[in-house]
């Protein structure tokens, strides 16, 4: 079963793999595992089985052009990065978003750009919810 883009699961070496797509697509699995190299030592072998992996579970989409199979994105970073956070929220927070962001605020540098930021995002979540 696909899941669906509010569900994705990505392994480390899977997002690796995405990385790569999501800058060079469509794509080869040799061009992946081209620009992996300085990275993952993986054969031609890993790579094209993990992106086939991702084409059953519905996060890459594969199209064979004469004897080249061609990689694109079913899925944006946004949403595999959505899935993760929403992932760890409900696993490590049970699902409470003020102890992961106080989690985050306690163990990371914040600059005072990425502050402002988020006090503009909960100025503009505020407004909206009052709609």
């Amino acid at each position: 079963m696909k899941p669906s883009k509010q569900n994705v699961a990505l392994s480390p070496g899977q997002w690796a793999i995405m990385k790569v797509v999501w800058e060079s697509q469509p794509c080869a699995a040799p061009a992946v595992q081209e620009a992996l190299q300085p990275t993952r030592n993986w054969a031609y072998s890993t790579v094209r089985t993990l992106m086939d992996r991702l084409v059953a579970q519905g996060v890459l989409t594969a199209e064979k052009v004469r004897h080249l199979t061609l990689y694109r994105a079913a899925i944006t970073p946004e949403q595999a990065q959505r899935s993760e956070v929403l992932q760890a929220l409900k696993n490590a927070f049970n699902g409470a978003l003020t102890p992961m962001l106080q989690c985050l605020l306690k163990t990371s540098d914040v600059t005072p750009e990425e502050l402002a930021e988020l006090e503009k995002l909960i100025r503009e979540k505020r407004r909206e919810t009052k709609l």
